[in-house]
């Protein structure tokens, strides 16, 4: 049996045979038990193979497969399994390591805050990165985001206060996740759709292995006597070009050589420097995506800092931050419908459903994610007194028991090619089992196992769904179309991280110091503001302590609420599952030239 498909050199053109049309209207010949195959519409062929001639850089991909051979494929495929081994272990590190920059400045409580900021401008920059990839190419566009990324970690290495480590951090999640979202984008370039879901898989294997390496690694450089964690995140200011590289200047060569043999053509735009000025500040829709941000920003900073003010929820600045940042994102999506010269929202693929449920499946899954999941590693460390490396194997079991389901996934796609029925029967259950039973199992005199459990449930049925949403949205698209949609699924999945985010925030800063204060015995209520700001001294006090005691009561209950929170928001997720049409991907061919 192969597990692997067979390289090929298909020669045929894009073809867009689902969700262009409803079902009715196909063919008899491609219904098949009533999935989803329909017949091409040349009309609507012939006008997306128009669109991507106009795309320059969706072009030069194109070309560029049809110049490179078999070999240079499996190298740009090895080079991008290099790019994840490193983002998975630099992430792992610099994730592992920020509550404790943080707590060095006395601001452990303003980790989820920073995650808001981080998640949102990682979500939105990839709109106008997908038309840049689209526009300029992808090499291009993929150099750019190495250097923002290192000088992201060069930002963080050398900060001294947390305001900068924020920007920071903002920083390195935009060439993080740009570079993650190019690799992916290159995959579905250079691979037919039966077997992406197993490119797609194979790509995150190194998580397999850095889930093990890097606890013990940032164990180390946090330790007394280590590096600290300037340097341990400062040398993969040198590790992340050193990789990225190669992977650039091999795109960039065919894509050379695809120009100097007469297939790629670009046009002089004729343009003075004013109308270009002008026509890339339409294209990229600059005031739109500043009408969304700030409307993002507005609305979700409110959950997060309402318990600073004196009024909570009754201030004047938390209510005209929610009702100003609603206003303005109702107010980017009428500009884009209706006043936009160019729109990175394809409102046409929009109001397919198998599109539109999608989205919505991962915006509640993400955003329950979040809600629970923000405060997990701090909740592992004080409440069951876990060391910095079990704490962090525990919180990668999803990492790796994600990887692993993925890969079974992307074997079962290839050869039976359904989507649907397996997030439904499997994805969806398993997700919703893990996160309820750890209300019950979040309490301190509870064995660590039985958390253990519940993040394998919870794995098993993240790795599914994943797999199944990103197939689904580029089974529904022409080959041109891919960026654009995938961009609106990472952008949504960061803004329901964002909301999840806001929400954990406001859940942890409104519950967690009134139950500290209610909790805390009468010798350490003067010691309350150290103890809620910084996770070492919250870890620090010896356990059985009547003091250590409170916390974990504390942790407790305010983890709590927020899983049956979490909990909840799944049934969206399950509901949005049951609307895909059940497509089937062996059906359906995208690319041409050499591909997986």
């Amino acid at each position: 049996m192969r597990f692997l498909p067979k390289l090929s050199s298909n020669d045929n053109d894009v073809v867009d045979e689902v969700a262009h049309k409803d079902a009715e209207h196909s063919g008899p010949e491609n219904k098949e038990a009533g999935v989803v195959t329909e017949k091409i519409d040349s009309d609507y062929e012939n006008e997306q193979i128009a669109k991507a001639e106009y795309q320059h850089g969706d072009e030069a991909i194109r070309a560029t497969t049809q110049v490179w051979s078999k070999y240079h494929l499996y190298a740009s495929y090895f080079l991008i399994w290099l790019i994840c081994f490193v983002q998975a272990f630099s992430a792992g590190i610099i994730g592992t390591m920020t509550p404790y920059v943080t707590s060095s400045f006395q601001y452990h409580s303003l980790t989820a805050t920073m995650s808001i900021a981080a998640s949102l401008v990682s979500g939105l920059i990839k709109l106008p990165f997908a038309k840049l990839l689209n526009i300029w190419g992808r090499p291009q566009a993929f150099g750019i985001m190495i250097i923002i990324v290192t000088m992201g970690i060069v930002m963080m290495a050398a900060c001294n206060n947390v305001e900068t480590y924020a920007a920071a951090l903002v920083f390195y999640n935009v060439g993080y996740s740009t570079i993650s979202f190019a690799t992916t984008i290159l995959i579905a370039d250079t691979s037919a759709l039966q077997s992406r879901a197993l490119a797609i898989a194979v790509s995150a294997t190194p998580y397999l292995f850095t889930v093990w390496a890097y606890g013990p690694a940032a164990e180390r450089v946090l330790a007394d006597g280590g590096i600290g964690f300037r340097w341990g995140i400062g040398i993969w200011a040198i590790i992340y070009p050193i990789v990225c590289v190669p992977l650039f200047a091999l795109l960039y060569y065919y894509q050379k050589k695809a120009e100097k043999l007469g297939m790629i053509k670009r046009e002089p735009s004729g343009r003075t420097f004013a109308q270009s000025c002008v026509h890339w500040f339409n294209e990229f829709d600059i005031f739109g995506i500043l009408i969304l941000a700030t409307g993002l920003a507005l609305f979700l900073l409110a959950f997060a800092i309402y318990s600073y003010q004196a009024d909570t929820w009754k201030s004047p600045l938390i209510i005209c931050f929610i009702i100003f940042g609603a206003l303005l994102i109702v107010g980017f999506v009428v500009w884009e419908r209706w006043f936009a010269p160019v729109t990175f929202i394809p409102w046409r693929l929009i109001a397919n459903r198998t599109v539109f449920f999608t989205y919505t499946m991962v915006a509640s899954i993400y955003c329950a994610w979040y809600i629970w999941d923000n405060y997990f590693y701090s909740f592992l460390i004080v409440v069951f007194n876990e060391s910095v490396t079990n704490a962090t194997y525990i919180t990668n079991i999803y990492t790796m028991g994600s990887t692993l389901a993925s890969l079974i996934m992307g074997v079962v796609i290839y050869y039976n090619g359904r989507l649907k029925w397996q997030a439904l029967y499997f994805g969806v259950p398993l997700t919703i089992l893990g996160v309820g039973l750890m209300i019950h199992f979040r309490n301190p005199d509870s064995n660590i196992g039985y958390i253990v459990m519940c993040q394998i449930f919870i794995a098993f049925g993240g790795g599914v769904l994943v797999i199944c949403e990103q197939m689904t949205i580029m089974a529904v698209c022409s080959q041109g179309e891919i960026p654009s949609l995938m961009a609106m699924e990472t952008m949504i999945s960061s803004v329901g991280g964002s909301i999840g985010s806001a929400i954990a925030a406001g859940m942890w800063t409104g519950i967690f110091p009134v139950k500290l204060l209610e909790y805390l015995p009468a010798e350490s209520q003067g010691d309350f503001a150290s103890i809620y700001g910084d996770l070492t001294v919250q870890s620090g006090y010896p356990v059985g302590s009547a003091t250590r005691d409170s916390i974990n009561l504390a942790y407790s209950e305010t983890q709590r609420l927020m899983l049956i929170t979490a909990t909840c928001l799944y049934i969206i997720t399950l509901g949005s599952v049951l609307m895909w049409k059940d497509v089937n991907v062996k059906k359906i061919n995208q690319v041409k030239g050499t591909v997986f």
